[in-house]
């Protein structure tokens, strides 16, 4: 590149040589570089000469100084332009998408920082899913040490089956020790899950997320209408954060929150992956071991999971960000069917009749302490995991009227 400075006198500078075309300009110089310096003859005001290359960011001229060109050149500050993806519109572009589409997006996106959360349940889909977009994955698990025999079980199919490891996560033993020794074993029993919960999962879950951008989790809309019915297919989390630290730091991906359970079931079918064997047995949503019961047919999958508080917030924590503030402590009354958010029933009782009622543990400890009953009550207990409960024969009540 050259720089020419025109003058009366012909002056020209160049990027190899300084060189004055008057007849007297035969005076050697010495080399530095690709530049010869001038003698104090041959000096150039640059000051009181015009640049044909406008200098960026020039400093103000002075007067009566040799400034060489170069200094007065100031490189610009280069600011590294950083995109923020706007989720909200993410999430509607791809509302329509196949799961199969959201995953790879997904993974594409936060390659190595992105992790699939799996419980052992039906969300083994996503893990087929992942298989199937041919990018790498990981997965990781929460180990609460309360898991049922055949959920650890099939862990170890499904590492086998996709050639992969788990990463599980394991609670603090220190808090699990101080709970178990304060409480005892079953204490969720009495004063509720969510203090078990917390410890057992919540904060694992919490540590492990520290470490990425993003996770992919099985949600559906239709797992849990009180809590899960408006979950997006991609959302910053609310609640928990990423690697970066700060609430918004983290990305949560739902590939099948707009896939219908039995969908899931027909997919999952259709190419032959290892399932939890307690699947067959009548478990629809699986926890631990001592908060998931067997449910029956036609009855919602989250009535398996914590069936002794009436709760229709049936969450354990992971998923906090999907409770409204009015419905976190709510129950679900005595009311006949499951309730929704807004309070309307989403499933009418099996039974048409308005002498029958279905009621909660509160409604039958109410009853029991009733002295002054005018008619007879007769109250049927069902234990969906007793063995003969299960083969009880479902009446219709309403011939019998």
């Amino acid at each position: 590149m050259a720089f020419a400075v025109p003058s009366s006198s012909s002056t020209a500078i160049s990027g190899s040589s300084f060189a004055r075309s008057s007849a007297s300009s035969d005076l050697k110089v010495p080399q530095i570089g690709s530049f010869r310096l001038a003698d104090r003859h041959a000096t150039v005001n640059l000051s009181q000469k015009r640049c044909a290359v406008k200098p960026v960011n020039a400093e103000p001229k002075r007067n009566e100084s040799i400034v060489p060109l170069a200094a007065t050149i100031v490189a610009p500050e280069v600011s590294e332009k950083v995109e923020v993806e706007d989720y909200e519109q993410l999430a509607k572009d791809l509302d329509n998408a196949s799961p199969l589409e959201i995953m790879d997006k997904a993974l594409e996106k936060f390659g190595n920082d992105i992790a699939i959360a799996f419980s052992g349940a039906e969300d083994v889909a996503l893990i087929e899913y992942a298989k199937l977009t041919g990018r790498p994955f990981r997965v990781f698990s929460l180990d609460t040490g309360r898991l049922n025999p055949e959920t650890y079980r099939f862990f170890d199919e499904v590492e086998k089956h996709y050639g992969i490891r788990i990463e599980y996560m394991f609670p603090d033993a220190v808090e699990v020790q101080a709970l178990v020794r304060s409480k005892g074993l079953f204490s969720f029993y009495e004063d509720g899950h969510q203090e078990c919960c917390r410890v057992r999962k919540v904060r694992p879950l919490r540590r492990a997320l520290k470490g990425l951008r993003a996770w992919i989790t099985g949600q559906r809309k239709d797992q849990s209408p009180g809590t899960r019915s408006e979950v997006p297919v991609v959302q910053v989390d609310p609640v928990f954060e990423g690697l970066a630290g700060g609430i918004g730091s983290l990305v949560k991906w739902n590939p099948v929150a707009n896939v219908d359970g039995k969908d899931i079931w027909n997919f999952l079918r259709a190419v032959n992956v290892p399932v939890n064997s307690l699947h067959s047995q009548g478990y629809v949503s699986i926890g631990c071991e001592p908060c998931t019961r067997p449910v029956l047919p036609g009855q919602h999958e989250r009535e398996g999971r914590w069936w002794w508080e009436d709760s229709k917030a049936k969450e354990c924590g992971l998923h906090k960000g999907n409770l409204k503030q009015d419905s976190a402590a709510q129950l679900n009354g005595n009311g006949n069917g499951a309730a929704n958010s807004n309070g309307t029933a989403t499933q009418s009782d099996i039974f048409n009749s308005q002498n029958l009622v279905t009621l909660s543990r509160t409604g039958i400890e109410n009853l029991a302490r009733l002295e002054s009953r005018k008619e007879p009550w007769l109250v049927v207990l069902y234990a969906p995991w007793c063995q003969f409960c299960q083969v009880t024969p479902v009446l219709n009540y309403a011939e019998l009227g």
